[in-house]
């Protein structure tokens, strides 16, 4: 339980870094969100899916 809460903990602080240091880009890039294909979106949720495993699995992790 341990590890997950230090997951989901360092997970939002990368999360919060662009609304940090980059709130006004932040704001600008989510204005044009709506105009982003859906299948564009899939592909792109995918890929990130796909490269978090990876780093999980070399990182030693049982994913």
């Amino acid at each position: 339980m341990s590890l997950f809460l230090s997951a989901v903990g360092l997970m939002m602080v990368f999360e919060g870094i662009p609304y940090f240091c980059f709130p006004e880009q932040v704001k600008s890039f989510a204005r044009k969100i709506p105009e982003i294909p859906v299948g564009t979106m899939r592909v792109i949720g995918f890929c990130l899916m796909m490269v978090g495993l990876l780093v999980v699995f070399l990182g030693g992790g049982k994913a």
